[in-house]
């Protein structure tokens, strides 16, 4: 489950905060949360194993791992995280996709790549999409469109259908 805070409020971290800590550990492993630097800075600090994103935490992850990342070395920033990549800028990501991948995996971290540049919400949302991704790429995509591209029950994509 991703959640989007839509405000920048501290206020609105503490309450999500409140109802998120009476979740048992295996329900919080399924939630990630999202938005602006405020309410997640609050997230990060009371629930630091729960997946949060926000720009500042993109930023203090991915900008230290693009200098250094090459060497195998992932900034502490990247750890227990949920990271939305756009498609534009993947490829600037030390060992992308598959090291890059595998170094998230283990640092607890989800990788979502998004569509195009990252502008509002963009999202593979057709099989053309689809056909940008690499070839190897098992991460997490960001679509708004599941219905095209989803899977029916006999593995056949939703756009035969």
């Amino acid at each position: 489950m991703l959640i989007h805070i839509k405000s920048n409020q501290k206020d609105d971290g503490e309450l999500l905060v409140t109802y998120l800590e009476k979740l048992p550990p295996n329900q919080l492993e399924l939630i990630a949360v999202y938005g602006d630097d405020e309410p997640i800075s609050i997230l990060k600090a009371k629930m630091p194993k729960l997946r949060v994103m926000s720009l500042e935490t993109m930023k203090s992850c991915l900008l230290p791992y693009i200098a250094v990342g090459w060497t195998g070395y992932v900034p502490s920033a990247c750890k227990n995280t949920q990271l939305h990549i756009p498609e534009k800028y993947a490829h600037y990501l030390w060992g992308f996709p598959m090291k890059f991948l595998n170094r998230m995996e283990d640092a607890n971290t989800r990788v979502i790549v998004v569509a195009g540049d990252g502008g509002w919400s963009e999202g593979f949302d057709s099989n053309k999409d689809l056909k940008r991704l690499p070839e190897n790429y098992n991460g997490g995509i960001w679509t708004n469109r599941i219905e095209r591209i989803g899977k029916h029950g006999d593995g056949s994509p939703a756009s035969e259908k």
